[in-house]
């Protein structure tokens, strides 16, 4: 497997995490919802399995959005658990417990600013950073500067992130 195919799987998973939630918060479908859940973490966990470095970043969204509380609904819990048993039954890679935790405060600095800026400012640069989300970016970005992750890596994370934006637009368009 090369990093077209990780590309792929990181496009995939961002595309139908985002989806998936919309589905859930705006339509209230269960089904689909967690049906499209399910196709997020099958290419979730293969590209975890397969890379420990997008291992660090999955596995840090999941732990970051469990901490936070965003794990809020069946299509989340069904996504957790295909997920888990991929990695228990497969073998979870061996990582660094410094560098996890490293991505995981990223991924949390991420969500709590992402529900509490936009109520506590109107700086436009803070509302836009947190948004979208640019701290676990910046993260990825700055383990790959240090050699920490393969450059290859922040470019698929950037695609996961473009997936997960351009999927709300569809959503938006067609719902």
């Amino acid at each position: 497997m090369n990093y077209i195919i990780l590309a792929i799987l990181f496009i995939l998973s961002g595309f139908f995490m985002k989806y998936s939630d919309d589905l859930f918060d705006v339509n209230h479908d269960r089904k689909l919802s967690t049906l499209l859940g399910i196709i997020c973490a099958l290419a979730s966990a293969v590209a975890t399995l397969y890379n420990t470095d997008a291992a660090y970043i999955f596995i840090s969204i999941l732990i970051g959005n469990l901490i936070v509380l965003k794990v809020d609904g069946i299509h989340h819990i069904v996504a957790l658990i295909v997920f888990l048993v991929l990695l228990l039954l497969v073998g979870i890679p061996n990582m660094s417990l410094v560098i996890l935790l490293i991505c995981i405060l990223g991924c949390i600095s991420d969500e709590i600013g992402h529900e509490l800026i936009p109520n506590m400012t109107d700086n436009r640069f803070l509302n836009f950073f947190f948004e979208y989300r640019f701290v676990m970016k910046i993260v990825v970005l700055l383990l790959a500067v240090c050699g920490v992750f393969d450059i290859w890596i922040f470019a698929c994370f950037i695609l996961f992130e473009l997936s997960y934006v351009g999927a709300g637009i569809v959503f938006e368009n067609y719902n």
